[in-house]
């Protein structure tokens, strides 16, 4: 039960992310076309941010938790490593947005202004992380399936 429990968060997670990562792109690209407001990229970016951290706990605790299908077989398991590098990646470039958006949640309390400034970058960056968590859906059926290489 609880295998499974940790499969479908986990799931849910990935698609909620998704959506909730383009969303935020959406957003900040309306933003820098002068026709959105900060307060819609910054709930699709809570949204975001704790489907990330359920990705890393319930991923943290299948394959690493005695959950699923054992420690030894996911460190064999190459397109376990792509699945990792993709979401390395993913954090790397989440950090500029995730240092200006607490900036802009700061100052949006104070009641000053914010710098829209990278608004469209973002959303690009945005964009870019949804593909890489499509690829890391790529990866993670594969490895269910045992797909190896070699």
């Amino acid at each position: 039960m609880a295998q499974w429990l940790l499969a479908a968060l986990h799931l849910l997670a990935f698609g909620v992310g998704f959506w909730a990562v383009l969303t935020r792109g959406t957003h900040f690209r309306r933003l820098a076309a002068g026709a959105g407001e900060a307060r819609s990229v910054l709930i699709a970016d809570n949204i975001w941010g704790i489907c990330a951290l359920v990705l890393l706990v319930t991923g943290g605790m299948r394959a690493f938790g005695g959950f699923e299908k054992g420690t030894d077989y996911y460190l064999q398991q190459p397109l376990f490593h792509l699945k990792m590098t993709l979401f390395v990646l993913i954090l790397l470039l989440e950090l500029a947005p995730m240092m200006t958006l607490i900036k802009w949640r700061i100052a949006l309390a104070r009641g000053a202004t914010i710098d829209t400034a990278r608004a469209k970058l973002f959303a690009r960056i945005s964009h870019v992380e949804g593909l890489m968590m499509l690829l890391m859906v790529v990866a993670a059926t594969g490895m269910a399936r045992g797909v190896t290489f070699g």
